[in-house]
């Protein structure tokens, strides 16, 4: 029974859906049913991650065959440490923002529509994170991007428009380059079931695949997840769009939707290219892997985008584009890690540089999501979020004050916060790999990490000082602080304070996420016990 958990968190955003819409026309049951539908899909999330994942006798991974066929001739959906753990930033994230979301935007706008969008997304985040085909991964990231589309336009004015615009842009030529890769890779390999590429791929010869375009074809989707990431040079529709999208919804973006690029890097060249990489050779490098590639792109994209992010924060003249200036430079640590992962030989490396780079997507997503909450809750207390129109907040509301505090402390790497192990395993990774094997890359990127930790430090000092301190001028004096948002930072906070305090077990959740990534023999089993033949 434990397969039915898997299609369950699917299940329930579905239901979010078509209730939300149903209840259109009776908004207060429509909030309180989306609440409740985001309650059921943490839940739901829970449940998945217990009985796959953290129950004693959990086995592990498990898969959910769409309609009763078998893998790899049906759709199949696949749930193991890896996705779990994704699901859950998903479902602490969602929920966050869907009972902030109920205060901050106001009621004519909530009606109808943002409910029943808000639930669609979660709709593409979770079907990205339990497929187990590479086609249906571009289908979900279509359903999350069509969602996004419309979140960005979201209050119809000329600036919205052009983030919306420039968003969709790039986002249609990225997926037209992602659907390119999926057809050379179908022609090519003859399957686009993971489990069942990575048999194939492992004995090319016994299955008469040319391995050599898959290496080509790799390429493609380095720049395809990198676009959907926010990387640079890729990061251009960002700052716009999270600036024009309701902040609820930019904690999303920027806590969720950012690491569903991420996730697939990891699960497709990790999981699938890294397990079969002694058969997939890159055309113009005899001998090197996918991995061998995407190491110095990923550094080169990490090391710019921590600089370019981190740089624009400090600029930012108002907090929302601080923070999402901020978000460009927070996925630059994420990307670090995960480049020395491609890039060590060494199997415990390997994992470690995973590990780093998932527990450092958890405290982002919190931190960031209390962030962004935050912005909210200010600008609709005060009508504004440039930071010469704001100061003494602290004076005002101090639990305000405390939570924008936790955010900003986590975010730097204060201990015993979430930030503090994101950022120390992050460390560890690269000079792990600076030691192992010493070279320009990893020195480069060891010290970019040190200036993006105090870029983070000057743009967060900056955002604190001059919201919370000094001389309250009139539009904080005038302001009406809603005790129910901040009652929502307040529980967020604690979240982030009692991650760190408790961080044992989400060590150990991460490091079985870890190791599903880069040992995808417990996947290719539950998925494809037969190995492609029918049952």
């Amino acid at each position: 029974m434990t397969e039915q958990f898997v299609v369950a968190p699917l299940v329930v955003a579905l239901l979010g859906v078509v209730l939300t819409l149903v209840l259109r026309r009776r908004p207060l049951v429509q909030r309180a049913a989306s609440l409740g539908g985001t309650v059921a899909y943490a839940a739901a999330v829970g449940l998945l991650a217990w009985r796959v994942v953290l129950a004693p006798d959990a086995p592990g991974a498990a898969a959910y065959q769409l309609g009763g066929w078998p893998a790899p001739f049906g759709i199949t959906l696949v749930a193991d440490a890896l996705s779990a753990f994704m699901l859950v930033i998903a479902a602490a994230v969602g929920l966050a923002a869907v009972a902030a979301s109920i205060r901050v935007v106001d009621r004519a706008n909530q009606r109808v529509f943002y409910h029943p969008l808000f639930h669609g997304l979660l709709v593409g985040v979770t079907g990205s994170f339990l497929t187990g085909d590479l086609f249906n991964l571009f289908v979900w990231f279509e359903v999350m991007l069509l969602v996004s589309y419309v979140f960005v336009a979201f209050y119809g004015g000329p600036e919205h428009t052009a983030a919306a615009f420039r968003y969709l842009v790039l986002n249609v030529f990225g997926s037209a380059v992602f659907l390119l890769a999926v057809g050379g890779l179908y022609a090519t390999v003859g399957t686009l079931n993971m489990a069942d590429m990575v048999r194939r791929l492992s004995d090319p010869v016994a299955y008469g695949i040319d391995p050599a375009p898959v290496g080509g074809l790799t390429a493609l989707l380095i720049g395809t997840f990198a676009l959907k990431a926010g990387l640079v040079p890729f990061q251009f529709w960002v700052p716009g769009a999270y600036r024009a999208a309701p902040l609820p919804v930019a904690a999303m973006l920027a806590g969720v939707t950012k690491k569903v690029g991420m996730y697939a890097i990891v699960r497709l060249f990790f999981t699938v290219f890294g397990n079969a990489e002694a058969g997939v050779d890159l055309p113009w490098i005899p001998g090197a892997s996918p991995l061998a590639l995407l190491a110095p792109l990923l550094l080169a994209m990490g090391i710019a985008s921590i600089l370019v992010g981190g740089f624009g924060a400090v600029g930012g003249d108002t907090v929302d584009e601080l923070l999402a200036y901020s978000s460009i430079g927070q996925v630059g640590f994420i990307a670090i890690p995960v480049a020395v992962a491609a890039a060590t030989t060494s199997a415990s490396l390997r994992r470690f540089g995973i590990l780093a780079a998932l527990v450092y997507a958890l405290h982002h997503a919190l931190a960031k999501t209390l962030l962004f909450l935050s912005a909210a809750t200010i600008q609709g207390a005060t009508g504004t979020n440039r930071l010469a129109d704001l100061g003494g907040l602290a004076g005002r509301s101090p639990p305000l004050a405390g939570a924008f505090l936790v955010g900003s402390l986590s975010l730097i790497g204060v201990p015993p916060l979430t930030g503090f192990f994101g950022k120390l395993f992050v460390f560890e990774a690269s000079i792990r790999r600076v030691v192992t094997t010493p070279g320009a890359g990893g020195m480069a990127g060891l010290a970019v990490l040190f200036l993006g930790a105090l870029l983070t430090i000057a743009y967060t000092t900056r955002a604190w000082l001059g919201g919370f301190w000094g001389q309250a001028p009139p539009a904080v004096e005038r302001a009406r602080i809603d005790p129910a948002q901040v009652a929502v930072l307040v529980a967020l906070s604690a979240v982030v304070v009692g991650v760190g305090l408790g961080f044992d077990p989400v060590y150990r959740f991460a490091d079985a996420a870890a190791t599903a990534a880069v040992d995808g023999s417990a996947y290719v089993e539950t998925v494809d016990p037969a190995g492609g033949d029918p049952v």
